[in-house]
């Protein structure tokens, strides 16, 4: 039996709002020194890395880690859409498993633009023309909505049909978000907001407005991942990978006319099911939770993806206050994409810091009490969605 891979060390810089930060090579090589940091090490013993990114020119993870040494490791650059931090961290475990590296980075940066997220080329076809054909089909487009919202609002929108949801439930999901990231120095949205003021704020799509979507954001976050060898020759602390899944579409994302299959329920809900499955553990086992809340319809669809709550249960789930502290699984208690912020690279890997420092007892007021397991879930229209189940090396 092969063994798992650790995370031996993470770390980012604070989020901010775009002009507000360093250069993203900046960003990169700060978020990588911080990962290195915390795990003790020199970057002289990392052998491989991967490093994700969105919007960039070729060789962007050059760019970054030559700032830290040149010394020649095979560095590879990573694009999964909004998956693509957890796509690096997915990378570097396998190389750790295979045998091929002991001591592996990842890291994830990006630097975006004010504004909706845009289709860059015009000139070639568009990697994500089946999703468009498929939502067009299904529910027209709103060319006043920012495409990604027109996405994701859609799914809301028939999972509010099909289960009578609130608008207000929806908007709960962002007043529980900057409730949680008021406690996180890395989050760009700290102030608290009402329900009235989620629901009072433009109408952007579907059951979305504007303060239920996530902002464009720049950053970046690391992590070291190491084989266990690797950690007791070092006297490391980790924390383990005690499962992972990478999956992509499936037919159904695009023959089902399901607005909620399209932008990743069964890609989620595979990819959970195989992480369990290889785990042997439940979703009833799981205390806290980093799940890819690009708009709050995502966080509802995805407690069900996941197994959190039975299908069509999330709005009594949220109304209960299960998906917070004090109830039954802590969701994003870094205040997730919503109020931490985005910046496509980064997330995934930010993910991974702010669960590493849980299980580590080191999140301060985010801390979640009693964490031996911690759930990441990370996706990227596309497509590709990573789970990812983390363990204390010591449970």
């Amino acid at each position: 039996m092969k063994e798992r891979a650790h995370v031996a060390g993470v770390g980012m810089v604070p989020f901010t709002k775009p002009g507000a930060s360093k250069p993203y090579d900046v960003m990169g090589e700060r978020a990588a020194r911080a990962a290195l940091a915390d795990a003790g090490i020199d970057y002289d013993l990392v052998e491989q890395a991967y490093v994700g990114y969105v919007y960039g020119d070729s060789a962007g993870g050059q760019a970054a880690l030559y700032g830290l040494g040149q010394t020649g490791i095979p560095i590879v650059n990573v694009n999964n859409n909004c998956a693509t931090g957890s796509s690096a961290l997915w990378l570097a475990r396998q190389a750790v498993e295979s045998g091929a590296a002991e001591c592996v980075l990842a890291l994830g940066f990006e630097q975006m633009n004010k504004g909706a997220l845009p289709l860059v080329w015009a000139d070639r076809p568009n990697p994500l023309h089946r999703s468009f054909t498929t939502m067009e089909a299904a529910q027209g487009r709103n060319e006043r909505a920012p495409w990604a919202a027109e996405f994701f609002g859609g799914a809301g929108a028939q999972y509010a049909r099909r289960y009578n949801t609130a608008p207000e439930t929806f908007a709960r999901i962002s007043v529980k978000s900057r409730r949680h990231a008021a406690h996180n120095p890395y989050a760009v949205f700290r102030t608290p907001v009402t329900v009235d003021e989620v629901l009072d704020s433009p109408h952007i799509h579907g059951p979305l407005t504007r303060l239920q979507c996530c902002p464009p954001t720049c950053g970046a976050a690391a992590a070291v991942v190491c084989g266990p060898d690797f950690a007791r020759r070092h006297g490391l602390r980790t924390v383990r990978i005690r499962a992972q899944a990478l999956t992509s579409d499936t037919m159904s994302s695009f023959t089902s006319g399901d607005m909620m299959k399209l932008v990743g329920y069964d890609m989620t809900r595979t990819a959970a099911h195989d992480v369990y499955e290889a785990a042997g553990v439940g979703p009833e086992d799981i205390r806290v939770v980093e799940l890819h809340d690009c708009f709050t319809a995502n966080e509802v669809i995805t407690y069900e993806a996941l197994g959190l709550t039975p299908e069509g249960t999330a709005e009594k789930f949220v109304l209960d206050g299960d998906n917070t502290y004090g109830g039954r699984v802590v969701t994003n208690p870094s205040g997730g994409l919503l109020s931490k912020g985005h910046p496509l690279g980064a997330t995934g890997l930010a993910q991974c810091a702010e669960l590493v420092w849980q299980l580590r007892g080191e999140s301060g007021a985010r801390q979640v009490e009693d964490v031996n397991l911690a759930l990441q879930h990370n996706i990227g229209l596309g497509g590709a969605c990573v789970v990812t189940l983390y363990e204390r090396a010591d449970a």
